[in-house]
């Protein structure tokens, strides 16, 4: 064998390894697919979204979950987004190659890496045992925590994507660096921010173990973040470790509806920033014209 016919070889069986591995991926995302499709598909009703948790073998439905999971990941999303930001921003535009912004990045690559089950112990430690009680705010700040690496990782690398030109734009008009920041650097890289945002969103919301020590559960609807919520993730868990056939049948749905829910957000995720990209392209076009 020649040694091109030896690397057509080698491209080849390469190849054939990559198709095979992705044959893989696909058909085991088939099977829990029509899983989640067969099992939970048939228990999705009204009163899935405006009932709450049923009493044991009886019928009702998941608002309390729901409803407490929005609201706990809503409110990490709003805690982890301004911080985030505002690292992200000082690693890329002040801290650079500092060795304290070398600190930072290492810690948070740590704590990206960490599992979110001892995130959910450390706020437990901080947070539920001083209160006294499990709480909603709890599991909102062990949710941010874990939505805050990604945002800062993703806001610095945006950043640094930005041409120097634009900043020596700015600064030859006489901006200040936070105003070519905030007006010039932000609005160029704003839909990758987004993005990253909105993946951080989508992880979160199926975050079963830290919700486990902080929010815990609540068979009731409650609007009280300072008791504990009932939230999807942890309601899944408890239903469908139940021996009684209706509560795992709603686990099911349950399923089907925060796999449906997270797959959308990453479809928005990839959608909606290329539309905002392409209508500020358009509006800069219109205004050279």
């Amino acid at each position: 064998m020649t040694r091109s016919q030896w690397r057509t070889a080698k491209s080849k069986a390469f190849r054939a390894l990559c198709y095979s591995a992705t044959g893989l991926g696909l058909v085991i995302l088939s099977v829990i697919v029509y899983s989640l499709l067969s099992k939970g598909l048939h228990g999705l009703h009204l009163t899935t979204f405006t009932e709450s948790m049923p009493s044991p073998g009886g019928e009702g439905g998941l608002a309390n979950a729901i409803v407490g999971s929005l609201m706990i990941s809503g409110i990490g999303i709003l805690i982890a987004i301004p911080i985030g930001l505002l690292a992200g921003t000082w690693l890329s535009e002040y801290g650079k190659h500092s060795k304290l912004a070398d600190t930072i990045r290492f810690l948070n690559g740590m704590l990206m890496s960490a599992p979110s089950i001892l995130i959910g112990l450390f706020v437990y430690q901080i947070c539920v045992k001083p209160m006294g009680s499990f709480s909603g705010w709890a599991g909102s700040i062990a949710l941010a925590m874990i939505a805050l690496p990604m945002i800062i990782s993703t806001t610095e690398e945006m950043l640094k994507l930005v041409p120097k030109s634009i900043r020596e734009a700015g600064a030859g008009l006489g901006m200040p660096k936070w105003r070519v920041t905030l007006s010039l650097s932000y609005r160029s890289v704003g839909a990758g921010i987004l993005t990253g945002v909105l993946l951080s969103f989508a992880r979160i919301s199926g975050e079963t173990a830290p919700l486990l020590f902080t929010a815990l559960n609540n068979t009731f609807m409650s609007l009280d973040m300072n008791g504990p919520m009932a939230n999807l993730p942890v309601t899944i868990y408890r239903l469908a470790m139940s021996p009684y056939d209706s509560w795992n049948d709603l686990a099911w749905t349950g399923a089907l509806i925060i796999t449906v829910a997270i797959l959308m957000l990453n479809i928005t995720s990839r959608v909606l920033p290329a539309m905002l990209a392409k209508r500020s392209h358009i509006k800069s076009l219109q205004k050279r014209g």
